[in-house]
């Protein structure tokens, strides 16, 4: 019988937990009375939106970046992203005293072209539709001997993910069930990986929006499927297939996949907003979400949630939340 070693372990979290120290972020775990009458359990809301370029994307990316050899440093970084890792990125590159060219779609929020932009990154864009941002992304990283870190299929960077599960675990104990959104699959890996090391018997929930099932649709099959370009407000979550890397995780660690409307999705945001006070962008409210909506089951007990980010323009912000079913 042969048996394959996972992309990464427990103590390739706690490995990146020590890379990034005093660079990123420990962000802060809030609490909610009321979302705990509402939903019947204790809920541990890890707000990665207060992490550096506003989501848990800087964690992998700095982890990652920071690996590379001086020379690798000195030619620079490229990167493809509709938005969090490419601000990352930028970011990462900058504090480590070198370039970023970053892939990004056309339709990308203006607010997240404008934060890339402003980190110090070149913006290369594309159409997502018709256009293999991989393809882009590694021709263009050949031609300029860039260092090309994906935003999830890299060990260092999915391990990096899993740091905000870590912390979130060291803060609050052991947990019942983690819920925590899904797009290519590296902050469920690494969330996965992080709890499940720790405590076997933590369920981990994954959740995506309902035109962006390529995960659930895999997990079911066995294989990974792959699906139209999803039309979603959760742009960060508009995967067409899972990673290799990380789906090899999931499909071992992950107990569940919950599926959200774009509705419950801007409901759970005005949530956030008008009980928790904090601005939550559509992607880093799809496990809050979930819970409210009662799409993940039966979750009782002690119930972890990576809020994954909260990178959304104060008119966009204004219009989803606007339009939610009150």
């Amino acid at each position: 019988m042969t048996t394959t070693t996972p992309p990464i372990t427990l103590d390739d979290v706690r490995d990146a937990a020590a890379q990034i120290k005093g660079v990123a972020h420990r962000t802060p775990v809030l609490r909610s009375r009321t979302l705990d009458e509402l939903v019947g359990a204790e809920v541990f809301l890890k707000c990665e939106n207060f992490q550096r370029i506003g989501a848990f994307k800087f964690r992998g990316a700095y982890n990652a970046a920071s690996r590379l050899t001086p020379e690798q440093l000195a030619k620079g970084i490229a990167a493809y992203s509709s938005g969090n890792h490419a601000q990352a990125v930028a970011l990462a590159a900058r504090e480590l005293g070198t370039t970023a060219v970053i892939v990004m779609p056309e339709d990308t929020p203006a607010s997240k072209l404008a934060a890339t932009a402003g980190y110090g990154a070149e913006i290369v864009t594309y159409d997502r539709y018709t256009g293999d941002r991989v393809a882009i992304g590694e021709a263009l990283a050949a031609e300029r001997g860039l260092s090309l870190i994906p935003p999830y299929e890299h060990p260092h960077v999915m391990a990096g993910q899993g740091t905000a599960a870590l912390e979130l675990v060291e803060e609050v104990g052991e947990l019942d069930s983690v819920l925590t959104p899904v797009g290519g699959g590296g902050l469920i890996a690494g969330t996965a990986t992080a709890v499940k090391g720790l405590n076997p018997g933590t369920r981990v929930i994954g959740v995506e929006p309902e035109a962006g099932d390529d995960t659930k649709r895999s997990l079911e099959a066995g294989r990974r499927v792959t699906i139209p370009v999803p039309r979603t407000i959760a742009d960060g979550q508009a995967a067409e297939t899972p990673g290799e890397l990380t789906f090899s995780v999931n499909q071992r660690l992950v107990d569940e996949i919950a599926l959200v409307s774009d509705e419950e999705i801007k409901a759970a945001m005005r949530f956030a907003f008008e009980r928790l006070k904090i601005v939550v962008e559509p992607s880093g409210a799809t496990p809050l979400a979930a819970l409210l909506a009662g799409r993940a089951g039966r979750v009782t007990g002690r119930v972890g949630m990576i809020v994954s980010g909260g990178n959304i323009g104060a008119e966009r912000f204004a219009q989803l939340c606007a339009s939610a079913s009150s």
